[in-house]
């Protein structure tokens, strides 16, 4: 269930490493829940990220909540509510930041489907 990804001990902001930071960036649809996140003020759906040209949805739904969330949560780069299902920008999430922000303005110049 969607609380299970709160209830993670999460790592201070302090303990993120480069590869933590790749580790968190390493799957399509958590570069893309954080991309909606970088650019937005308000908390995002956590149905946010998922790819809709996606056969399958439900199973897509499935790891955001079970895996992407979780491993996101572990990191503190993200935060979440499970009353709402929405999840925000964590403690650690400054330092990714810039990374996203590369990504982002280089986007043009990236395969397709690394964003």
């Amino acid at each position: 269930s969607f609380h299970c990804f709160i209830t993670i001990m999460q790592q201070s902001s302090s303990d993120i490493t480069m590869d933590d930071a790749l580790d968190a960036l390493g799957d399509t649809q958590r570069r893309n829940l954080l991309i909606s996140l970088l650019e937005s003020t308000a908390p995002e759906e956590i149905t946010a990220g998922l790819d809709d040209s996606e056969q399958d949805t439900m199973d897509s739904l499935i790891r955001m909540r079970h895996v992407h969330l979780p491993k996101l949560a572990a990191y503190g780069i993200i935060e979440g509510d499970k009353k709402t299902d929405n999840v925000t920008k964590g403690p650690a999430f400054d330092e990714i930041k810039p990374l996203l922000e590369l990504l982002v303005a280089h986007e043009d110049e990236l395969p397709a489907d690394w964003l």
